[in-house]
This record gives C-alpha cells, sequence and structure tokens, in this order.
C-alpha cells in the first residue's frame, strides 16, 4: 500500500517537526523570559541598594531583597509551569489528532478495498449463475446436467445472499439499528445443520463433524447461523482442497464450547488480533489470492460479544487454525426458570 505509507509518512514527518518546532519555541521564549525576569531582578536591587545607601537601614534592605529574590524565583516557577501546561497541552491534542488521522487514512484504504473486494465477490456468483440459467435456455441438456448447472446457480444464490446477510447485518450491528430477539436455541440442531449444508454444498471438500446433542443457549437464531456459517466458510476458504475441516461442538458444566478447525496456512501471532478488525484481510493486498470482504470476522467478533461469548484463535498441529466460540450454558438455564 505505497500511497497509503506515503501519506502516513507525510503526516507523521509534519507531526514531530511542529512538536520539536513548538518546542524550540517554548524553551527559547523560557530563555528569553527568564533573561528579561533577572534584568528586571537586577534592576531592582540596584535601586534597593541605592536607597538603603542613603537611609542606612540596614534591615529593611535584607527584607526588600529577599521579597525581591523571591518574586524572581517565582517568576521562573510560574514560566517553567505555564510552558510545561502549554506543552502537555500541545502534545495531547497533537498526539490525538495525529492518531485520528492516521486511523482515518488506514480506514479509508480499507474501504477502498472493501469496495473493490465487495465489487467482485457481488459479479462472480452473479455472472456464474447467470452463465448457468442461459446455457439451461439455450441448450437442450439431460436432467442430470440440468441438475447440476441448477444446483451451481442455487449455490451461488446462497453465497450471494450470505454476502448481503454479512454487509447488511455488519453495518446494523455497528450503528447500534440491529434489535436483538433471543431465546433459547438447539445449538447442536443449529451447528449441525450448517454443516451438513456445506457438506451438500461442497461435495468436493472434506468435512467432518463431532456434535453432543441438545446443547441449548440463549441467542439470537440469525446472527447465530451467520457466525457458524463464517466460521465454516472461513476455514474452507484458507484451506487447501483436500485438506480436513473438522467441526466439534463439546460441553461442560458452565460452557458450551464449538471449534472449526483447518489445515491451512495458519494465522502469524502477529496477525491474529488483527483478524478481527472491520474491513482487514490477512496479507498483502497486491498479492492475495483468496476471495472476501474483511467483515466476516469482524462480525462473528460482534455476534459472541452481544451474546456474552468468547471467540478465539489458535494453532492447530501440525498447520492451520483453531477457531474456538464459547457461549455461557448458565445463561440458558436461567432464563428456563424465570419463563
Amino acid at each position: 500500500m505505497p500511497t497509503v505509507k506515503r501519506q502516513i509518512t507525510l503526516v507523521t514527518f509534519t507531526y514531530w517537526f511542529l512538536l520539536v518546532y513548538v518546542l524550540a519555541a517554548l524553551i527559547w521564549w523560557f530563555i528569553s523570559l527568564e533573561e528579561q525576569n533577572k534584568e528586571i531582578t537586577k534592576l531592582k536591587l540596584q535601586q534597593l541598594s541605592t536607597i538603603a545607601s542613603t537611609t542606612n537601614n540596614l534591615q529593611y534592605y535584607n527584607r526588600a531583597k529577599q521579597n525581591i529574590q523571591k518574586a524572581n524565583l517565582g517568576k521562573t516557577y510560574q514560566y517553567i509551569g505555564e510552558g510545561t501546561t502549554f506543552l502537555l497541552i500541545i502534545f495531547i491534542g497533537a498526539t490525538f489528532v495525529f492518531r485520528i488521522v492516521r486511523k482515518r487514512l488506514k480506514l479509508s484504504y480499507q474501504q477502498k478495498n472493501f469496495m473493490m473486494a465487495i465489487t467482485h465477490e457481488l459479479k462472480t456468483p452473479i455472472a456464474i449463475a447467470k452463465l448457468n440459467l442461459e446455457t439451461l435456455l439455450k441448450r437442450k441438456l439431460e436432467e442430470t446436467q440440468q441438475q447440476r448447472l441448477l444446483t451451481n446457480a442455487l449455490q451461488e444464490a446462497n453465497r450471494l445472499n450470505d454476502l448481503c446477510s454479512n454487509i447488511l447485518v455488519s453495518a446494523q450491528l455497528e450503528g447500534g439499528a440491529y434489535k436483538l430477539h433471543k431465546t433459547v436455541v438447539n445449538l447442536s440442531a443449529l451447528t449441525q445443520d450448517i454443516a451438513q449444508s456445506f457438506i451438500h454444498r461442497f461435495p468436493q471438500r472434506s468435512i467432518k463433524y463431532n456434535i453432543i446433542p441438545n446443547i441449548s443457549i440463549f441467542g439470537e437464531i440469525l446472527l447465530l447461523e451467520l457466525m457458524v456459517n463464517n466460521i465454516i466458510e472461513n476455514a474452507l476458504k484458507y484451506s487447501p482442497a483436500n485438506e480436513l475441516i473438522t467441526i466439534q461442538l463439546q460441553k461442560n458444566e458452565k460452557k458450551a464450547m464449538l471449534s472449526i478447525a483447518d489445515h491451512g496456512n495458519g494465522i502469524s501471532d502477529e496477525e491474529k488480533p488483527k483478524i478481527w478488525n472491520r474491513f482487514y484481510r490477512i496479507g498483502n493486498e497486491n498479492t492475495r489470492n483468496n476471495k472476501g470482504t474483511g467483515i466476516g470476522l469482524y462480525l462473528c467478533k460482534k455476534i459472541a460479544k452481544d451474546h456474552k461469548a468468547s471467540i478465539t484463535v489458535t494453532d492447530n498441529t501440525p498447520t492451520g487454525s483453531i477457531f474456538t466460540i464459547q457461549f455461557s450454558i448458565s445463561q440458558q438455564k436461567t432464563y428456563a426458570k424465570t419463563t
């Protein structure tokens, strides 16, 4: 991202240049005021000496001299205090502005890449579905060929629907417009249905699941479906076609634990905290081959937070990643008692 790097470099240089300039100006003004203060003090002491020599009042002279010296020291402390306060205010304000500008530049770049990615992501399923339907209209095909083309078109329509749902729900959650309607959800049945749907949609992929039945949690079924879909799709996207995807749902007395493991390239420790950011995608924008918009994992994090659940990513062995979501079962029990 050369353009953004140049902009950030320019902003950083300007920030430090202005900060150093302000600091140098404050130091210069302090020295100038301190010199002026010394000159005034010197003149006052000379005037006091002249008065004392004519009056011969030593006690008055000593007391007046101490007052002048105290005033001189007070002025010095005043200059130091005011300069430090002024510098601190400037530093805090400049740091705030600097961080906001950097964040805005990065966000602007990510939004630009998001628009490019979303355009591609929308056009691809539309083009595939259109091509399949046009083939059905123009040619007389056998029953099996027709079913295959219709299945492909339906899969692309589902993919388009999932993408639109991600964008819509992400915008609503970010703006606080989405109203949660939580009920007791059979997480076992929900996860199994989604896993079987992926097995049906991607028969060439190796997907296995181990799900303990009748695990229920308190949540919004639509958001939970969206989260599980995104995690499994993410595992498929970043894994080789011949590698196994494993889905497990376990529980103990307090937690229900859903984990999705893949055997892809994995995620570096440096990238792990960043993958939950909106629009963030692993790798370089110019060399990345995987499709995506950068809102799937961000959306999963938001949904998990709204359900008071935790979502984490750890390394798989020997390669790949394991995404784990932990739900509280106690919330469901409390809800069941109250109803």
